[in-house]
């Protein structure tokens, strides 16, 4: 009764907060005020239990990935599709999702969970599957230090209950797996050695190469379930128990292929549970190709079609996540506008724009510096002798002078999560954008 209640309150908070053009977290917290233990009694029915995704970079597009390939072999998913990670953003999604009776029709929960509110999840909900990505510097106003961050992610790996999937070339992730093996399952995702320089840890970041070569974090590397062995152009070679497995890709960005080996070493986590509980899943071919058909999330590469010619919109929130970003996509041809915003959800120090070289751009410029911190950026490209045109410190109106310099060519938007959002609004005016991932 009481779970019925609150599903049929937040559903009707949910309507009149789209009336008013409220957030899609509203019904979140209002049922967290008012029912604490909904979500705790909701996602503990769920037979085979909740995936937790968590850390710097790429917890979107992974979690997409593990819920299009869980969803391949028959189970039923519940996920925050929007990519509300906070707790009154999960909340909301189950409202929205779960019957008037209050029940979830699903068989598992994947969910991406911010490395701060996290905290608050498990205080309700214990994980019985953890991915941990990466710790990258990200929001150093929120968090200080990537330490924190560290700590924050621990925590996550403490309050799960049977399995854990770490990253083997992160010094501070795999710590957190070799910590938690003596308790339960710890399963590592990796790189082959020849790809290792291309995805530096921020503590490669800032040593270098050689210093990792002498001896220093991740010279010594455990096993890795799944392997990124081999990359090419929409294609990618991962190596599973021994086996090399080639597939071609829909997913843009080197990140996003290094974080389909940890999907997919969590697809296989979970695989074992469905096998322990008498259940039959996929072999390893079927489940990388289900991983094959999986499209990049929102604003994670996501390429859209505007004025008859595509879009890109590649997200940017670290220096690491910039530097891929810019080594994953051709400039050859293409006119290319940065919109950086720094409100609570991007971070407010910028300063990390400057451990970015942005020296790749020069030979075809920037026609467009957008965003509330469109003048720090533009000073930074200047200082990389990268010629820009126009500054426009409104995403939007930069979005729609980019639109008239640039027409019948190739375009893409580098920016920030805010800036991200704020022209996906303006282009879904404009072209047709998925409304979630």
């Amino acid at each position: 009764m009481r779970d019925a209640l609150s599903a049929v309150t937040g559903k009707a908070v949910r309507q009149l907060a789209r009336l008013r053009g409220g957030g899609s977290a509203l019904p979140g917290l209002v049922i967290e005020r008012i029912d604490p233990g909904f979500l705790s009694r909701v996602l503990g029915r769920l037979p085979l239990g909740v995936v937790a995704v968590s850390g710097t970079n790429g917890k979107t597009t992974t979690t997409k990935m593990i819920v299009e390939m869980l969803e391949a072999q028959g189970l039923r998913v519940f996920t925050n599709r929007t990519g509300s990670n906070f707790l009154r953003g999960v909340i909301a999604a189950a409202v929205q999702e779960c019957s008037p009776r209050g029940r979830l029709d699903a068989d598992i929960a994947v969910l991406e969970l911010d490395e701060a509110h996290a905290i608050h999840f498990i205080a309700r909900v214990k994980p019985r599957f953890t991915l941990l990505l990466n710790v990258l510097r990200d929001q150093l106003d929120r968090f200080g230090e990537i330490d924190t961050t560290a700590r924050l992610l621990s925590r996550i790996a403490e309050a799960t209950t049977e399995g854990l999937v770490v990253n083997r070339e992160d010094p501070l992730i795999a710590a957190i797996g070799e910590g938690a093996g003596a308790r339960i399952e710890a399963r590592a995702f990796g790189l082959s050695e020849p790809l290792r320089e291309m995805f530096p840890s921020d503590d490669d970041f800032h040593r270098g190469a050689a210093a990792d070569a002498a001896g220093g974090a991740g010279a010594d590397r455990g096993p890795a379930d799944v392997e990124l062995v081999e990359l090419g152009d929409h294609e990618a070679v991962f190596r599973i128990d021994g086996v090399d497995h080639r597939t071609p890709l829909k997913l843009e960005g080197l990140y996003n292929t290094f974080n389909a080996a940890a999907a997919l070493a969590t697809v296989r986590l979970v695989q074992g549970a469905v096998r322990e509980a008498g259940g039959e899943t996929a072999g390893t071919a079927e489940v990388v190709a289900a991983l094959a058909q999986v499209r990049p999330a929102f604003g994670r590469g996501e390429r859209l079609e505007l004025d008859g010619q595509p879009l890109e919109l590649v997200l940017v929130k670290n220096p690491a996540g910039f530097r891929l970003a810019l080594a994953s996509f051709d400039p050859a041809g293409v006119a290319a506008m940065i919109a950086i915003n720094d409100q609570y959800a991007d971070g407010r120090d910028m300063s990390w724009l400057w451990d970015v070289d942005f020296g790749s751009l020069a030979a075809e410029g920037v026609d467009t510096v957008g965003g509330i911190r469109a003048w720090d950026m533009a000073l930074r490209l200047e200082h990389d002798d990268v010629p820009f045109g126009v500054v426009e410190e409104d995403p939007v109106a930069a979005l729609e002078g980019f639109r008239e310099r640039t027409a019948g060519r190739p375009r893409r938007i580098f920016c920030t999560y805010t800036a991200m959002l704020a022209l996906r609004g303006r282009l879904a005016e404009l072209t047709e954008v998925e409304d979630v991932w």
